[in-house]
């Protein structure tokens, strides 16, 4: 494509293209991949890429759509891909950029072009991006220009569509506020919920719409439409309710398949479609005020559910959920059974039948006696981890290949002995080419001050200087490329034998080596707990591995900040050795640590979280 073309039969035929697509009606995911084709056709891009922006945040782009679909493989389209976000924050603070750059290992000059699409949400910002390999300026300004006529088809495909919707009457407000009349005539929480089903499935052309109310954080099914009775324990059923939870803990509605650009976590959505065969499925929650309460599942297997129609069902599910949240507090009233429940309990036990009452109460007594006068030391209990008192971590010194791998895993290792050494091959040609631009560009400053023409010869100078920084970097990287133990000691981590030739980042963690002459006990004492621990206080561990074995620490040190994991709050205490370490110890290695604290009675050691529980929820 050059400037000027704008009458040719390609130019033409691709505006006619998009004049279509203005006027398209099919579904948004068609709509989306013409209107990639006729991009590219547009400006011959190699690369043409649609993202999207939801909020304001810099970094929350998501991609809508991209030709072609294939992985890139090739250097300078990874280049090009590097820039892609940069490129859409750019375009969406200034409506349109244009970026340049030679790709590494080649002679041509890539330029990248973004233009902001016109949407009809605020809260939306679309992006067009495309990359011209090797194209002139003229021809990039030219391609930048079609791209800007090309913005506005987004925004007309997208207020055709709201319109066709709008005068459809589907999901309209009457039809929303119907529903709810509906649910208000109903005094039962089933009948409610078989008449919500079966009306939206009739109204949203659905096979199946399913709803799932939430219980102790857990989603069950309650009703399906035009189903009156239905096994709980059918796997169909626990996987319909795995999804709905799936949307009920995100708290939003879930589509599957997923948009092109959504991040939600769809895995059970998958899971459901595959098992059961539905095509395309549609979660939404029911919300009562911020609190999801219950999920509604539609199914279709004809049609995929578009954003306007999910629109509706939020709108719906959000004016039914108050209604559906009443019927369900007041058809399961708890107070009368509870009370009636405790009531028979109490008459069993008190009942005439206990014929062994008098001995069961006596040995009662002597198991409070013991459990409240009887006294042991009390041991805290807490998963610890063996630790390296000496890590070193090897990583990349810059973006290359993996040439040569000399260590693995569990090797023992002398300072200075060499680990792994990347591919060279690329830094040599560039050294032997920063070698000839070096001495090219002296001979060239010589010659200029021979001749007496001293703007030449100053230029000549400078690029020299450049040629010898350039080498000099190569140099630099050519030191880096060999990897050597920092110290004495294993390996614990990098098994990169199999990865020969494999490309690596800069940063990217390649080996870990630990000196297994310092080792020391990381044990993590809850928060519940961290009171009865004591600094010099003995303590055992076990690990996982030799559970049979035990040895002896101590405790060392108590950090006074607590952290948090997956049990909670815990405090991180250090412990060291009384004893040598074994030849099979590891870092990394767990198992369990007892640490000795003050003496207390049974009773204490037993119920003392039940106590401190009761205390916590009846204090004023």
């Amino acid at each position: 494509m050059t400037p000027g073309t704008e009458d040719t039969e390609a130019f033409r035929s691709a505006m006619a293209g998009l004049e279509q697509l203005r006027r398209f009606a099919g579904p948004a995911a068609e709509f989306w991949k013409n209107y990639l084709e006729a991009l590219r056709s547009l400006t011959d891009a190699a690369v043409v890429v649609i993202a999207r922006r939801r909020g304001t945040e810099a970094t929350d782009w998501g991609r809508v759509g991209c030709l072609p679909t294939a992985a890139p493989t090739d250097p300078a389209l990874r280049e090009f891909w590097i820039r892609v976000e940069t490129l859409a924050q750019q375009a969406a603070a200034q409506g349109a950029t244009m970026l340049d750059w030679t790709p590494s290992g080649f002679r041509r000059t890539d330029r990248a072009l973004a233009v902001r699409l016109e949407a009809d949400r605020a809260e939306e910002v679309w992006v067009a991006i495309i990359l011209l390999s090797g194209s002139e300026a003229a021809t990039a300004a030219e391609a930048l220009r079609r791209l800007q006529l090309a913005a506005y088809v987004p925004s007309h495909f997208q207020l055709r569509r709201v319109a066709a919707h709008l005068q459809s009457g589907e999901g309209g407000a009457a039809s929303v506020l119907d529903l709810v009349a509906l649910l208000n005539r109903t005094r039962r929480f089933m009948e409610a919920a078989m008449a919500l089903c079966n009306e939206l499935s009739a109204r949203q052309r659905c096979d199946r719409v399913s709803l799932g109310w939430e219980r102790n954080g857990y989603v069950r099914i309650r009703a399906m439409s035009h189903t009156d009775k239905f096994e709980r324990k059918m796997e169909a059923v626990q996987a319909m309710e795995a999804a709905m939870e799936e949307s009920l803990d995100q708290g939003e509605a879930i589509i599957w398949p997923a948009p092109p650009g959504e991040e939600q976590i769809t895995r059970d959505h998958e899971k459901f479609s595959t098992v059961q065969g539905s095509r395309y499925l549609c979660s939404v929650p029911l919300r009562l005020g911020d609190r999801p309460v219950g999920v509604l599942m539609f199914e279709r297997q004809d049609e995929a559910f578009e954003e306007d129609e999910v629109r509706d069902l939020l709108i719906a599910a959000d004016l039914s959920a108050p209604r559906m949240a009443e019927l369900d507090r007041h058809d399961r009233w708890f107070g009368a059974r509870w009370a009636t429940e405790f009531r028979e309990q109490v008459e069993r036990l008190s009942g005439p039948r206990h014929t062994w009452s008098k001995v069961i109460a006596a040995a009662v007594t002597v198991l409070l006696a013991v459990l409240l006068l009887g006294r042991t030391t009390h041991r805290v209990e807490a998963p610890f981890t063996l630790r390296a008192e000496k890590v070193s971590y090897l990583t990349a010194p810059f973006n290359g290949f993996i040439g040569e791998v000399s260590a693995e895993p569990g090797a023992s290792l002398k300072q200075g002995d060499r680990l792994l050494s990347l591919d060279t091959r690329d830094l040599l040609l560039e050294e032997a080419a920063a070698l000839a631009d070096r001495d090219r560009y002296e001979r060239e400053a010589e010659k200029a001050q021979a001749e007496n023409t001293l703007a030449e010869m100053r230029i000549a100078q400078a690029q020299a200087e450049q040629a010898r920084v350039r080498l000099q970097m190569v140099r630099n990287r050519l030191s880096l490329s060999v990897l050597s133990a920092p110290h004495d000691g294993y390996v614990v981590e990098g098994d990169l034998k199999q990865r020969i030739g494999a490309p690596v980042r800069q940063g990217d963690v390649l080996f870990r080596v630990s000196d297994l002459a310092t080792a020391y006990v990381e044990a993590r004492v809850s928060e519940r707990d961290v009171q009865e621990v004591r600094v010099g206080a003995k303590a055992e561990i076990a690990f996982a591995s030799q559970p049979k074995l035990k040895f002896p620490v101590r405790v060392q040190l108590l950090e006074p900040v607590a952290v948090s994991d997956n049990a909670g709050n815990v405090f991180i205490v250090r412990c060291v050795l009384d004893t040598r370490q074994g030849d099979w110890w590891r870092p990394g290695m767990t198992g369990l640590a007892k640490i000795e604290g003050e003496r207390q009675t049974f009773f204490w050691i037993l119920f003392r979280r039940t106590v401190d529980y009761l205390r916590l929820q009846f204090w004023w």
